[in-house]
C-alpha cells in the first residue's frame, strides 16, 4: 500500500497516465489520451478489483474544452425542464458542477446525459441540487469549496498521502481507547478523543450554550490533546453542542480534515455564524471569526450515508442515518482492518417523524456502542407523536380564538421544520385557522438547506418535494428579516411565531417572550430539551416572573402568558426507544458506553441495559478514558 500510485500506473496501459493523485481516500488518474478517457472504464475497474480502492479517471487539463464552449454544449445537452441554475468549473480537478432544480432530468436515464457531456467536453460532470428557497449560506459554502481550487486539490492529496503512507499491523501494539472531553454525564459540549497507536481522531466538538464559561467548552487542554498530531475531526450533526467549537480548532491552527454529511456542513456553518452574532448582541467578544468558519468549510469532506471511506491508515468510517436532524449521523469506525468496530451514536431518534426516517439499527460489525441518554431515565417516556401533535393544535386554537399570539421557541434545525410540517398540514386540513405564520432567526436559511438535500429527508417528504408540493415553500409562511418586521409582528394581530433559540438562551425567541409575557391572551409552547439553569427549564419549573434586558438594563417581567411544555416532539429517543434500539442493534454489541445525558438518567439507562440485556455498560465521566480493545 506504501506505493499504491505506482502500482496503479503499472497496471494500466503504458503511456496513458499523465499523473495520479489522491483526493482524500479516493484516487484520481489523469490521462492525456482522449481515447483512453472515453473508453478506459473497463481497465480502471480491473485495477479497482486488484487494489480494492476507489479510482476515478479524469481528463488532463490539456484535453478540456474551453469553459465557454463547454457551457454552450452543456446547455444544448441538458433539457430545459431540468432547470439548470448554474455551472461551476473546477479546472484544477477537471470537474464541473451542474447545479439544477431537477437533478434526475440532468443526469438522464442510467446517467446517459452526463456521459454525453463527458464525451463531448472531456470534463467530468457532477450534479447537485439547488435549493428551492434562495440561500445565501449554501451559495457561499459552495463558493468557498470551489474558488480556491489549487489549495483544495493539494489539501485532499495530502490527506490521501497520510492515509496510504504505509501501515503494518504486525509491527504495532493493538489497542484502542476513547477519552471523554465533554458530554460525559452531561448534555452539552460533546467531544471525544479516539486514539490508536497511530491515529488521533476527535469526535464532535461542541459548546454548552447554557453553561457558565467554566463548563462551557470541552477539556481541550489535557496533555494528550495536541492539534498538531490530530488526524481528523468527525461531526455527527450540526447542533452547537456537537459542532459549535470546530471553527475555533482552525483558529488555533488545526489544518486537517473535518468529516460530516453535506447538510451538516452547511447547517454547522450557519449555526457558527449565528453563534458569532449572538456574542455581539451580548456585547461579548466572539470566540472565533467568520474566516475561521470559512476555514472549516474549506477543510471539510462531506460523506453520504453508507459511504465507506478511510480517514487514517488504520481507521475507516461509515456514516448512517441517526434520525435526529437533517444530515445527522451515527459514525461506524472499522479500526485496524477489523481489529475493533465501534459505533458512536451521536444524538439519535429511533422513531419515524414527519421529516426523517428512524435511525438505522443494522451495522456490518460492532463490538462497542456509545449511546446517548438525553431521555434515558425511567420517567422519560413521552406520549405518541400523534397525541403530541393534537395537544399542540389544541393549544394553538385556544390562543388564536382569544386573539392572541403563539410563540414556539425552536431549535433552528430539526424541531422548527417538524413544527412547520405539522402546522402546514393542520391548516390545509382545516384543523387550525389560517393565520399568519412567521419564521424568525436562522430557521428560514435552514429550511433552504432542507430543500437542497431532499435525499436526507423522509421518504414521504422527499416524494412531496419531487412532486413540486414542497411544504417549506407554502404561502402560509412569512420570513421576519429585520427588527422593523419583528416590531410589526409584535404589534399585529393573532399569529404563530417560530423563532430561535429553542432553549430561550438568546435569539429572537427571548425578544418575543419579553413582549408577550405580561398578557394572558398570548401563549408559549416549549417542545425541545431545556438544560438545567436555562430560562426554558425555569419556566418548566413554574417561575412566575423573569428578568429581561431592556435598553441595556435588567427588567423583571411577570409571566402571565399561557404556557405549555410538550416532550413528544423531541428529536431524541425516549427511554422506550433507546431500549428498543439496543434490542434491535444488529449485531449485538459486547460493550455499551453511555454519554450525553444528565448523570441520573445516564446511570439509570446503563443499569437497565445491563440488567435486561446482559451487556457490559459504562458511564464515563469527563476526562475519563476507556480502553475499547
Amino acid at each position: 500500500m506504501a506505493d499504491i500510485l505506482k502500482t496503479i500506473e503499472t497496471e494500466l496501459p503504458r503511456g496513458v497516465v499523465s499523473s495520479t493523485i489522491f483526493e482524500g481516500a479516493n484516487i484520481i488518474v489523469y490521462t492525456t489520451d482522449s481515447a483512453f478517457f472515453k473508453n478506459g472504464d473497463a481497465a480502471i475497474k480491473d485495477v479497482v478489483n486488484t487494489i480494492k480502492k476507489r479510482i476515478e479517471l479524469r481528463a488532463d487539463k490539456s484535453l478540456l474544452m474551453s469553459p465557454e464552449e463547454t457551457e454552450k454544449k452543456v446547455r444544448e445537452i441538458i433539457p430545459r425542464e431540468a432547470e439548470l441554475v448554474q455551472i461551476i468549473f473546477d479546472p484544477q480537478r477537471s470537474t464541473l458542477i451542474l447545479e439544477t432544480k431537477k437533478p434526475g432530468l440532468a443526469i438522464g436515464k442510467g446517467g446517459f446525459l452526463l456521459k454525453e457531456i463527458k464525451q463531448a467536453t472531456m470534463w467530468t460532470p457532477q450534479v447537485q441540487r439547488s435549493s428551492a428557497i434562495p440561500s445565501k449560506i449554501t451559495d457561499k459554502i459552495r463558493e468557498v469549496l470551489y474558488q480556491d481550487n489549487t489549495y483544495r486539490k493539494k489539501f485532499l492529496n495530502n490527506i490521501g498521502e497520510k492515509i496510504y503512507k504505509g501501515w503494518n499491523p504486525e509491527k504495532m501494539e493493538e489497542w484502542v481507547r476513547i477519552t471523554a472531553l465533554g458530554g460525559g454525564r452531561q448534555v452539552g459540549r460533546s467531544c471525544f478523543l479516539l486514539q490508536t497507536p497511530i491515529s488521533k481522531i476527535l469526535i464532535d466538538c461542541g459548546v454548552d450554550v447554557s453553561s457558565s464559561d467554566k463548563n462551557r467548552y470541552p477539556y481541550l487542554e489535557i496533555p494528550e490533546f495536541d492539534l498538531t498530531t490530530l488526524d481528523a475531526v468527525i461531526i455527527s450533526h450540526a447542533h452547537l453542542d456537537h459542532s459549535g467549537l470546530v471553527p475555533y480548532l482552525y483558529k488555533m491552527g488545526y489544518k486537517g480534515p473535518v468529516y460530516m454529511t453535506a447538510p451538516t456542513r452547511d447547517i454547522a456553518a450557519l449555526m457558527a455564524l449565528d453563534f458569532i452574532g449572538v456574542a455581539y448582541k451580548q456585547a461579548a467578544a466572539p470566540l472565533f471569526k467568520s474566516t475561521d468558519i470559512r476555514n472549516m468549510v474549506k477543510h471539510s469532506i462531506s460523506l453520504n450515508y453508507c459511504e465507506v471511506t478511510d480517514i487514517t491508515p488504520d481507521v475507516r468510517i461509515t456514516l448512517y442515518n441517526a434520525g435526529h436532524t437533517l444530515g445527522s449521523a451515527m459514525i461506524h469506525f472499522n479500526i485496524g482492518n477489523g481489529l475493533h468496530n465501534y459505533v458512536y451514536s451521536g444524538d439519535i431518534k429511533f422513531g419515524k417523524s414527519r421529516s426523517l426516517e428512524a435511525a438505522t439499527s443494522y451495522f456490518p460489525r460492532i463490538e462497542t456502542l456509545q449511546l446517548e441518554s438525553t431521555y434515558g431515565g425511567k420517567d422519560c417516556n413521552y406520549p405518541p407523536r400523534k397525541e403530541s401533535e393534537q395537544e399542540l393544535i389544541n393549544f394553538i386554537n385556544g390562543i388564536i380564538s382569544n386573539g392572541g399570539k403563539v410563540l414556539l421557541p425552536e431549535l433552528g434545525t430539526g424541531h422548527a421544520q417538524e413544527k412547520m410540517l405539522i402546522i402546514e398540514d393542520a391548516m390545509e386540513t382545516g384543523k387550525i385557522p389560517k393565520v399568519p405564520v412567521y419564521i424568525d432567526g436562522m430557521i428560514w436559511d435552514i429550511n433552504a438547506i432542507h430543500t437542497a438535500y431532499p435525499d436526507f429527508l423522509s421518504n414521504s417528504l422527499r416524494a412531496s418535494i419531487f412532486a413540486n408540493k414542497n411544504p417549506f415553500t407554502s404561502e402560509i409562511f412569512s420570513r421576519v428579516g429585520s427588527p422593523q418586521e419583528r416590531k410589526n409582528v409584535i404589534g399585529g394581530g393573532p399569529c404563530i411565531i417560530l423563532a430561535t433559540s429553542g432553549m430561550l438562551v438568546g435569539g429572537a425567541s427571548v425578544e418575543y417572550l419579553r413582549e408577550f409575557a405580561d398578557s394572558s391572551t398570548n401563549g408559549l409552547c416549549l417542545s425541545c430539551y431545556q438544560p438545567p439553569g436555562g430560562l426554558g427549564r425555569q419556566l418548566q419549573d413554574g417561575i412566575k416572573e423573569a428578568t429581561f434586558n431592556v435598553n441595556g438594563r435588567d427588567v423583571m417581567v411577570p409571566l402571565r402568558l399561557k404556557f405549555l411544555s410538550i416532550e413528544g416532539f423531541s428529536g431524541h429517543s425516549s427511554r422506550n426507544e433507546l431500549m428498543a434500539f439496543v434490542s434491535q442493534v444488529n449485531p449485538k454489541p459486547r460493550k455499551i458506553l453511555i454519554n450525553h445525558g444528565e448523570q441520573s438518567r445516564a446511570l439509570d439507562l446503563a443499569s437497565s441495559i445491563y440488567k435486561s440485556k446482559r451487556i457490559e455498560t459504562s458511564v464515563p465521566k469527563n476526562l475519563e478514558t476507556v480502553r475499547l480493545r
